[in-house]
């Protein structure tokens, strides 16, 4: 069995998440999100892709259903040993299998909260589930339940974080040996992820993205290389990954001398991550956060081309994205607590001039001020 978290950890995780069970007066919780089943029992796959979803009882009773494919998958790796399975065929609806497991369970005309909002629940399972249960009980949207005792790290799990930054950092290293006029995406893209892999790292949860001359002013994946020029902008936003945990940074690297706009937008940068680390604390609120964002980039007259969000929390993530639900954006009230790890990225995409700047890095939350978890800084990288 491979295992990484001990059973004592795996025990605290499920009686945080009964406990607020039972003060949301929930008989049982389906968890179709695979970051939640990884973080509650540690099993491990992209089977989610498929149907399967993890029942959890209020006693505790934990219950997996899922595809013949994983069951091995669930036995090695999870600390499950009540796995049903679910038989592919013509027509197959697993929802009607789930519905008699749970009264297998003693849980018709239960309260039964359900994972909506996540990548392991298609619109069509959705459809099927909520047919199948309309009269077995009263279900709720309990989408968010796991995703914000999550949002709180152990120690345990700062490791991981720890690691994956220290990743992150080989990765950048990787990245600036290369990046030099001539240099070819492919091989900045192939060394990046090769030095996490070399350190014993994972895939990341999302494709890392890469983009020169205009493309430099996306900030998504997309497919095509091409040879960076004499005088070129670099973007590149990727994560470390150690045991699915994510520590994500963000840098635009100027090819050449850097333009005055090039410099004007890294020290707007600069500034706003800056002014983000004061309030990035207990005490202060997500939305507290953009604010600071919002109001430095206005001012310096940078409003069309920020973004609407500054960043997110991070953890244990699947495809396809390594971002959390809590976002730093307008208006969002959750607190800052220590033990969170948050990336925080400032994005100028200014189409007026062609000109890119990027910074980004993820910070641990304390008691007070923020850590770094990287050991670059923030300085602006040519080559």
């Amino acid at each position: 069995m491979a295992l990484h978290f001990d059973r004592p950890e795996f025990a605290v995780r499920l009686a945080r998440l009964t406990d607020q069970m039972r003060e949301e007066k929930l008989d049982a919780i389906l968890l179709f999100a695979q970051e939640s089943m990884y973080w509650l029992t540690g099993y491990d796959t992209f089977g989610y892709c498929f149907f399967q979803t993890l029942v959890v009882k209020a006693d505790g009773t934990m219950a997996l259903l899922t595809r013949s494919a994983d069951l091995r998958q669930a036995k090695q790796t999870s600390i499950l040993d009540n796995i049903h399975i679910w038989v592919d065929r013509v027509n197959a609806d697993p929802t009607l299998d789930l519905k008699n497991l749970l009264v297998e369970m003693d849980l018709l005309g239960a309260r039964i909260g359900v994972e909506y909002d996540t990548h392991g629940m298609t619109g069509r399972v959705a459809r099927l589930l909520d047919a199948q249960l309309m009269t077995f009980g009263q279900i709720v949207d309990a989408s968010y339940l796991v995703s914000r005792l999550r949002l709180i790290k152990s120690p345990a799990e700062i490791a991981y974080v720890e690691r994956a930054a220290a990743l992150a950092d080989d990765a950048l290293d990787a990245a600036i040996a290369l990046a030099k006029p001539g240099a070819d995406e492919a091989d900045i893209l192939a060394a990046m992820q090769g030095a996490v892999f070399a350190g014993g790292g994972d895939y990341p949860a999302n494709e890392f993205i890469i983009g020169s001359a205009e493309d430099a002013l996306l900030c998504r994946y997309k497919a095509g290389r091409r040879n960076l020029g004499a005088e070129d902008q670099l973007t590149l936003e990727w994560a470390g990954v150690y045991a699915h945990y994510h520590a994500a940074m963000m840098r635009t690297i100027v090819i050449g001398e850097p333009s005055y706009r090039h410099r004007e937008l890294y020290n707007a940068c600069l500034e706003n991550i800056q002014a983000i680390e004061t309030v990035l604390k207990p005490g202060q609120t997500f939305g507290d956060v953009f604010d600071v964002h919002a109001r430095i980039m206005d001012e310096r007259g940078l409003a069309r081309h920020r973004l609407n969000a500054c960043g997110y929390s991070l953890g244990a993530r699947f495809a396809p994205s390594w971002m959390e639900h809590q976002m730093f954006h307008v208006g969002n009230p959750q607190g800052i607590e220590p033990g969170m790890s948050l990336f925080v990225h400032m994005i100028i995409m200014d189409s007026d001039s062609g000109t890119a700047m990027t910074l980004g890095q993820t910070y641990l939350t304390t008691a007070d001020a923020p850590r770094s978890l990287s050991r670059h800084t923030l300085d602006l990288i040519t080559a």
